[in-house]
């Protein structure tokens, strides 16, 4: 961490990725002294190649604009980069190393043939064109394109890529070169895509809540929820944990806090894609709809009283603070399904106070689970039916909330899933690093 801090000094988000892995799978690493030989560590947590690249275009004005994209290729020892891209202005080197350093055990843990990648550019698309983000798209795919393929990366959509910019993006590279292949996941159902895709990572999410609850003899079935967020993610969550008897009682945006004590409704869930695609980052539209909900400007979900959590929105979006008020409050569950939607002060003061914590590498890794179903029946030339995806989605979370147990519970029986979805992770990927020799 010293030699990393003082190479990459401006990369807090990356170096706090890092930190969170070696701290929690240190005692397993030091067991294993043929990792310390192969110098394992020191070469898991550098990318195997970072791609930067300018993306110029022109919007409706006719005017050029020119965005900076990014593809980190982050470890391939147990099958081919996988990984999302994300368009956003915050979007820089140090948050795509973090992600792709987190998705790395995030696949690992899926048990699927699949190494650690992310990309993506600082596009903002709120408030633009179909016509421009097209033009984006198209653009982007022009400079990435023989950089990626089936069996070499594949990407998929995170925050800013949804439907619309993964088919400008494919339509692109079908053209450039010259075949149909499975080389972007979150496809559409017509041309490729993977039946309940947009919803797994909310609903994978969701089922392994319900593994930690049973586990500890509960049940979500009546109780409150809070969501941050109210995306893709935000909404597959919410629309799952509807469907299990819960009541998610509060979603959020930039602008503040949807109180919602009635819970969801499939009125209200449909509504929430409908602000997604609206472009505009704003959620109080909600309660000028639904006048059973009440919006507060300027508050977190954290806010609402609840009894699980569920971050779903951007990293580091629960602090100390927010955390010392849900336990304030009597919330007794929080699982990120956001990636690292929690500060380190916030994920101390969970596990101090004891309640199920569990983080997003293990919470949403049913997203890329299913990326990942969706890339085999691509291989194949099949399709599979919503039940079949589905039940290999809960097949999935089921084997991960197990490998989160049995590497995380401790002498006292209190299950340290943060360090459980690590070293599980960890040890597949080190283990094939080393029977690989030194590459």
């Amino acid at each position: 961490m010293t030699r990393l801090r003082s190479k990459y000094s401006g990369e807090k988000e990356y170096l706090q990725a890092v930190q969170e892995v070696l701290e929690t799978i240190e005692d397993v690493y030091n067991r294993h002294p043929e990792f310390e030989e192969a110098r394992i560590i020191e070469r898991l947590v550098e990318p195997d190649r970072i791609f930067t690249f300018k993306v110029t275009w022109v919007d409706d004005n006719g005017d050029i604009q020119t965005n900076t994209g990014y593809r980190v290729q982050f470890n391939s020892a147990i099958g081919p980069y996988k990984g999302g891209l994300r368009f956003h202005p915050s979007v820089n080197l140090s948050i795509l190393k973090f992600l792709g350093f987190e998705q790395i055990f995030k696949n690992a843990l899926t048990t699927l043939p699949m190494g650690g990648g992310k990309g993506g550019s600082d596009f903002n698309p709120k408030g633009k064109s179909d016509s421009e983000i097209m033009r984006f798209c198209q653009a982007f795919m022009l400079e990435l394109w023989r950089n990626i393929g089936p069996d070499t990366d594949v990407p998929a959509g995170d925050v800013g890529v949804g439907g619309r910019e993964i088919g400008f993006l494919f339509g692109m590279y079908k053209k450039l070169a010259r075949e149909h292949t499975g080389v972007l996941t979150g496809k559409g159902i017509t041309w490729g895509g993977s039946l309940i895709r947009p919803e797994a990572t909310g609903y994978g999410a969701v089922y392994f809540v319900q593994h930690m609850l049973h586990l500890q003899g509960k049940d979500i079935r009546g109780m409150k929820v809070a969501v941050s967020g109210f995306g893709n993610v935000a909404w597959g969550a919410a629309k799952k944990a509807t469907q299990l008897g819960a009541h998610v009682i509060a979603i959020s945006g930039p602008d503040g806090v949807i109180y919602n004590p009635e819970g969801m409704n499939d009125e209200k869930i449909d509504y929430m894609l409908e602000l997604r695609r609206s472009n505009n980052d704003v959620v109080a539209p909600f309660a000028d709809r639904f006048h059973d909900a009440t919006f507060c400007p300027g508050k977190k979900a954290w806010s609402i009283k609840c009894d699980i959590a569920m971050p779903c929105a951007y990293q580091n979006e629960l602090n100390g603070d927010d955390a010392r008020e849900l336990l304030a409050n009597g919330t007794w569950c929080c699982a990120e399904v956001s990636n690292m939607g929690c500060t380190p002060d916030a994920i101390a003061e969970f596990q101090k106070a004891r309640i199920m914590f569990a983080p997003g590498k293990a919470v949403n890794a049913g997203g890329v689970a299913t990326s990942g179903l969706e890339m085999t029946q691509n291989a194949m030339h099949i399709s599979w039916s919503a039940e079949e995806v589905d039940k290999k989605l809960h097949g999935i979370m089921d084997n991960i909330h197990k490998a989160c147990v049995q590497y995380g519970t401790q002498p006292d029986g209190y299950v340290n899933y943060l360090k459980g979805a690590n070293v599980a992770g960890f040890m597949k990927v080190a283990t094939a690093m080393l029977e690989q020799g030194v590459i």
